[in-house]
């Protein structure tokens, strides 16, 4: 997980002359509530290449999700289009270019994902095995988090198939996997409807239009910061006449910046308000220097590491602006208290054990919870009784071994593992993104500034009260009132957890007992500018080890920036119950402890560790706008409280994005960046369904008056009149459009239901609907208006509804209809008409 912690910065004084270990006096920081920010802007130099040695520490174990490969996705390979020549390397029947396309992004990816310690080599021999059986278009929609022969619930909610299950849904699925491999190959290009139909039978047109729209929509294709992407977004919404809803957004973070891109390019109207004076939230770049200015050097003081390059939109992001990728270097020594090394096979040893212990609180606690489903006790607990019972680290050495683990998985967590639940801490290993993990040069503020590039964000907006109700939002900020259609709250865990934000009325009691069940943890840093990099520019990584148990997380871990931040940066790590006590610590107090720590491990080599030209320290659990650094599960928690905090409240009105919503890569940069675009799409779907007219009881003549300043003749839905002027079938005051791209029974239809005469005073009233072909044929043997709109709900599940709630599948085939009637002139006497008037001459007019 990424460290994702946040602190508003104050410049402290600057320690005393006459203070011997820190001479010359270094300029000391805390980040506390207010800050003075600037932008970090100075590009540092490429980063270095290393050979990576053995084996890497990572913070905690991971698993890789058993998969196997989909007989109904291999089926479906039918809906791409046949080729002469087939790729020798591909059980696929692409163009050669796209699948050149996608295999050379598989070779990207492929370079980018070497594991670390024995449990990701086994991880690694998987996807191996796994890439072996399934196509390398699934790999990539599977890196993504799509599953790999089923829909998601967006993607079923989204309605992109007419039938769940099925040959569709097998040809939707290669044909969504094609789409977005196909932009992945190159991400700085928005890809259009028509060059995704390049590879695609054209009786699969409609899926291609449903696959498109709902990858578009959801933000997994054309998103971005590449000039194309911004360029082409830009115009998509200048083109959108449709007015769209006000949206409130609280928070500049990495969820709210990302949300706010996502929904102007959909046509919203967008405000950001943000408590402090600089964008970014948990993600935070100082910039250090010293020596008069000769050193300087890019601090990340909140999220620092890409975890998992494979599949995350961060990589993407990077990709787009040119940002070069710098592998933390596969090697972390470990030094005792007196400043030798860890002996390796000792090293070694613990460390097995230390995940054999693991693995058996893993199997007792599915043990615990197949007998009883509420079961759940602190991973610690369960832990010490494992090591006591298997007599594992009783000897000193390995007992410092051994805590330092812990205080890596601590620092994972951001918890103590006394808080941390046993039954559910690791319950997002599954969607672990895979690849290396990596640093940003010159940190993840250039990501910061870069979203947020000309978007309204008002600063210095702390917001004290969210109000919402039938009629919209208000939102009171610094005195003012800001008013929309819609909220999306994208503050951190903590702040809800503090009650900072009082919502009007009260949340829901399942969300208020989701925020408080959740953990929200800490971690905090010493950066270190020195005036040179003593340390060596070998490693990325070196840990200490600690003989007081309780203090086993105080700089525990160093990560070298030397290589990607521009100067001789070091940072210091303090997890766990250490890093409670670290804010309690003076910041004098704090660089003599971690230079005592520096001092042991070097000065045994006669390597003489100089004072720091500026140090600052973090405060993550002072900061009154985090309140801590990220999200856990804790004890009586579980990963549905993710999901339950996700949710919106107020029909449709109040949103929440950020890490603590992301059920699958939560405390992580990327989770956060996920969860804007997923609110954005809830947000543009909830408008829409705001805006669709839904009407149950067709029969009851009274209620038509109340559709009648929404769409009559002449109206707003003017493409779809044109489109209907030259029906394939009519019936009564049924009118149909077939699927041009399909002759199919089980093919999708557009139908038209009109409304009007002595019901309506103003005109008439179109409703539509979707409806299978074979459906259509039903319908028509059914006699008198009144009872075909009966079995469109009763028979077939078929709501009418207004134009904009038909949805993605119905978009993409009025799509497909509008380009028809343009190439063959509407009223065209050719093959597919002929064929039409042929298949259905006993049911036209």
């Amino acid at each position: 997980m990424e460290e994702e912690a946040q602190s508003p910065q104050q410049s402290e004084p600057p320690l005393p002359e006459n203070h011997e270990q820190l001479q010359p006096s270094p300029s000391t920081e805390t980040h506390t509530p207010q800050e003075e920010e600037e932008q970090d802007d100075t590009p540092p130099p490429p980063a270095g290449d290393a050979s990576p040695p053995p084996r890497k520490r990572r913070r905690r174990k991971k698993q890789f999700p058993e998969m196997v490969p989909s007989a109904a996705a291999v089926d479906g390979l039918r809906a791409l289009r046949h080729h002469h020549h087939h790729h020798p390397k591909s059980n696929s029947v692409y163009d050669d270019k796209v699948m050149d396309e996608i295999l050379q992004f598989q070779i990207n990816q492929s370079a980018a994902s070497s594991s670390s310690s024995k449990n990701h080599h086994r991880r690694r021999s998987k996807f191996s095995d796994l890439a072996r059986e399934v196509d390398v278009e699934a790999l990539i929609a599977i890196s993504v988090g799509f599953p790999v022969d089923s829909l998601t619930e967006e993607e079923i909610e989204s309605n992109v198939v007419a039938v769940i299950g099925g040959a569709d849904q097998a040809n939707y699925i290669v044909v969504r996997n094609h789409i977005l491999a196909r932009w992945r190959s190159n991400v700085s290009v928005w890809l259009t409807r028509e060059h995704a139909l390049e590879s695609i039978r054209p009786e699969h047109s409609a899926l291609v239009g449903s696959a498109y729209n709902f990858l578009l929509e959801h933000g997994y294709i054309n998103f971005g910061l590449a000039p194309a992407i911004k360029e082409a977004c830009f115009a998509r919404a200048a083109v959108d006449g449709a007015e769209k809803a006000n949206v409130i957004i609280v928070g500049a973070g990495l969820a709210g910046l990302t949300a706010a891109r996502q929904l102007i390019s959909l046509g919203f109207k967008v405000v950001i308000l943000e408590g402090r004076n600089r964008p970014g939230g948990r993600v935070r770049t100082k910039k250090m220097s010293g020596g008069d200015g000769v050193v300087v050097a890019a601090a990340d003081l909140g999220g620092s590491v890409l975890t998992g390059i494979n599949g995350n939109p961060l990589g993407v992001l990077a990709r787009q602006l040119g940002f070069p990728l710098h592998k933390v270097r596969d090697i972390c020594p470990l030094y005792l208290p007196n400043g030798k090394a860890v002996d390796p096979e000792m090293d070694s040893r613990v460390e097995n054990s230390f995940n054999k212990l693991l693995d058996k609180v893993c199997k007792i606690r599915q043990a615990m919870l197949d007998e009883v489903k509420t079961a759940d006790m602190s991973l610690g607990s369960a832990y010490e009784t494992f090591r006591r019972v298997f007599k594992v680290a009783v000897e000193s050495q390995e007992r410092m071994l051994l805590n330092w683990h812990l205080a890596n998985l601590e620092y994972a967590n951001a918890s103590l593992l006394s808080d941390l639940s046993m039954s559910f801490w690791d319950q997002d290993d599954p969607y672990e993104m895979g690849g290396d993990h990596c640093f940003i040069p010159g940190g993840n503020g250039r990501f910061i500034w870069a979203l947020a590039e000309n978007l309204p964000i008002f600063y210095d907006r702390n917001v004290e009260t969210i109000q919402y109700g039938m009629d919209g939002v208000m939102v009171y900020a610094g005195g003012q009132v800001y008013r929309g259609d819609m909220v999306l709250c994208t503050v951190p865990l903590g702040v809800l957890k503090r009650g900072s934000i009082r919502f009007v009325p009260e949340l829901p009691t399942p969300k208020q007992e989701a925020i408080q069940r959740l953990g929200f943890g800490l971690l905090n840093k010493v950066a270190m500018l020195f005036p040179y990099d003593f340390w060596g520019g070998s490693i990325d990584t070196f840990g200490h080890l600690t003989e007081d148990s309780s203090m086993r997380g105080e700089f525990f871990l160093f990560y070298s920036y030397s290589s990607v931040s521009g100067g001789p940066l070091l940072v210091a790590l303090v997890a766990g119950e250490s890093a409670i006590k670290f804010e309690k610590m003076s910041p004098i107090e704090a660089v003599e402890r971690v230079l005592d720590v520096l001092r042991g491990i070097f000065a045994p080599k006669g390597i003489r560790v100089p004072a720091p030209l500026q140090v600052v320290c973090t405060r993550w659990g002072k900061d009154k706008f985090t309140y801590g650094s990220y999200s856990y599960v804790a004890v009586g928690a579980s990963g549905d409280d993710y999901d339950i905090l996700a949710d919106s409240v107020g029909d449709g009105r109040v949103f929440f994005a950020g890490e603590a919503t992301n059920r699958r890569y939560p405390a992580t940069m990327h989770g956060a960046f996920l969860s804007g675009l997923r609110e954005a799409a809830n947000i543009s779907r909830a408008a829409s369904r705001r805006s669709s007219i839904h009407y149950e009881n067709f029969g009851n003549a009274k209620d038509y008056n109340n559709f009648k300043d929404i769409n009559t003749d002449g109206g707003e839905y003017d493409d779809l009149k044109e489109l209907f002027e030259a029906p394939n079938l009519s019936f009564g005051s049924f009118s149909i459009l077939f699927d041009p791209g399909s002759v199919d029974d089980d093919s999708v239809c557009l139908a038209r239901v009109r409304f009007g005469g002595e019901k309506l005073s103003n005109g008439s009233l179109y409703l539509y609907g979707l409806i299978l072909r074979r459906q259509v044929m039903q319908l028509n043997e059914i006699d008198g208006d009144a009872n075909r709109v009966q079995a469109f709900s009763r028979d077939f599940g078929v709501k009418l509804v207004g134009r904009n709630g038909l949805g993605a599948i119905g978009e993409s085939l009025i799509a497909s209809l509008k380009a028809t009637r343009i190439n063959h002139n509407v009223r065209s006497t050719g093959a597919l008409d002929r064929m039409l008037e042929t298949s259905f001459t006993n049911f036209a007019k």
